[in-house]
């Protein structure tokens, strides 16, 4: 049983091209999977059966996980059937059908245009706040996945044109559009980034654009950190996180547009009904500016 779900990681990391972490997620519940059958005693995945993942979901809720952390242990565990039925090492999905716990709907969090305009209002003094603003401009003006930037490499951008393609989830590429601000936060980093490498650096690390003092490739933590940092020293007041800079890009871009399926195509998402949420936000603005200004919803002073 375990073999199989080595060979499964690697149907997601080389078949699939599933991004690192989602791999790593799906191995870790299917390993809670196996403990489960484990402890009931079941040798092989072709004994599991419909009740048995109910249960499974059903033990897993009341260990305390939360619902959309079990609506992501059963999506991999279908998943995983889909790939052993494929292999002919099952002849079913006892995975189908099972459903997880209702999710709260949670709107995600942004920054309003007065908020971002006074994040990204800092000079660049020198190449780590240039290379953070370049970041923090690119990731607002772009709309770009955290794991996009980190993976960025200076092949995909055309400063000339305003334009950068990346590589989103399930290795499909799109090119976005970078606006004026964020093009010249990017020239002033390559010309930092210059400096900061030198010739003397291996050619296998000059194509990141973003990288550190070593001149390797920055990682996902090491965004978080310092976008994190930045909030602090603007005085937001807020937690702020990479995605959140994505979150905001398409909030304010629907606001303005009210166009959602340009919206969809800009971050990538497969199923409008993914972006749909976005126009929840746009709803809640419209509510405060009714809220204020119509005369028949204004409270009367007190």
């Amino acid at each position: 049983m375990h073999a199989w779900i080595g060979r499964f990681g690697s149907h997601l990391t080389h078949e699939r091209r599933l991004s690192g972490h989602t791999v790593a997620a799906y191995l870790h519940d299917l390993r809670e999977l196996e403990q489960f059958c484990t402890a009931r005693k079941i040798a092989r995945w072709s004994a599991l059966g419909h009740a048995h993942v109910r249960t499974f979901a059903a033990a897993s809720h009341a260990g305390g996980l939360a619902a959309r952390s079990i609506q992501r242990r059963l999506s991999a565990v279908r998943t995983f059937f889909e790939f052993l039925v494929r292999e002919g090492c099952c002849t079913s999905n006892p995975g189908e059908d099972v459903r997880a716990p209702k999710l709260k709907k949670r709107l995600p969090t942004t920054l309003d245009a007065d908020q971002m305009g006074r994040l990204l209002a800092f000079r660049a003094e020198d190449s780590l706040s240039a290379r953070d603003k370049a970041i923090m401009e690119l990731f607002y003006s772009s709309g770009l996945r955290l794991s996009e930037l980190v993976g960025l490499d200076l092949s995909a951008l055309d400063l000339a044109d305003r334009t950068v393609r990346v590589l989103g989830k399930g290795a499909k590429s799109r090119v976005l559009p970078i606006g004026r601000f964020a093009v010249e936060a990017l020239r002033q980093w390559l010309a930092e980034r210059a400096l900061l490498l030198g010739p003397a650096v291996a050619a296998d690390l000059v194509g990141a654009v973003f990288v550190g003092r070593g001149g390797r490739r920055l990682t996902s933590r090491a965004i978080q950190l310092r976008v994190s940092l930045w909030a602090r020293r603007q005085g937001l007041g807020v937690h702020l996180h990479p995605h959140m800079f994505r979150h905001s890009f398409a909030s304010h871009l629907l606001e303005s547009s009210g166009n959602l399926r340009a919206v969809q195509e800009l971050l990538g998402h497969a199923d409008i009904g993914t972006t749909q949420i976005y126009t929840h936000l746009d709803f809640q603005h419209l509510a405060k500016v009714y809220d204020v200004s119509h005369p028949r919803a204004r409270r009367r002073p007190s």
